[in-house]
């Protein structure tokens, strides 16, 4: 069928429990799922990988090299696509860090521990800027998403621990993460 042809209303799907665009012509449901988002805390010796944003949301702040899956992708082809996107850089994924949920933007994000397998780094499209910096010259007030703060944060408190459990969303953060 094709769109012009679609008559959707809103209801709810005979076994399902929510609300859903349905077609009242063909049955077909319009599931709206969360996006997947896809990046890392690179590192190349004992600096990291950061991103000065070249598009809304958040243009000019800085983060780390993230974005949205692509569809026949695994989750680490994802972010090291999204490394190479934004800063030209060539990564090798070391773990998962972490998986954020973010419901009220409807974002599952997945966060690696990744190293740059040279320190050759440029802007891409979507970045102003990009850099190398050690620990204490992140620009705190200056980054772009509380997410990126949250794998910066996590991935310092390892203290160059190489096993670990992912985490996930840090205490306190409910404020910031629901609608």
């Amino acid at each position: 069928m094709s769109r012009e042809s679609a008559d959707f209303k809103i209801g709810i799907p005979d076994g399902d429990d929510r609300e859903r665009r349905m077609c009242q012509r063909c049955d077909f449901i319009d599931y709206v799922n969360p996006k997947i988002v896809v990046g890392s805390v690179v590192t190349w010796e004992d600096k990291i990988l950061i991103c000065k944003r070249a598009i809304e949301p958040r243009l000019g702040f800085w983060t780390l090299p993230a974005g949205f899956m692509e569809n026949g992708e695994s989750i680490e082809e994802g972010a090291a696509r999204e490394a190479r996107e934004e800063a030209c850089a060539n990564i090798e994924i070391e773990r998962l860090l972490a998986v954020y949920s973010i419901p009220r933007i409807s974002q599952v994000q997945i966060m690696f521990k990744a190293k740059l397998r040279s320190p050759d780094i440029a802007a891409g499209p979507e970045s102003q800027d990009v850099k190398l910096v050690t620990w204490d010259e992140i620009p705190w007030k200056e980054m772009a998403f509380p997410s990126a703060v949250w794998a910066l944060k996590q991935w310092h408190s390892l203290n160059g621990e190489t096993v670990h459990p992912p985490f996930g969303n840090p205490e306190g953060t409910d404020h910031m993460t629901r609608g």
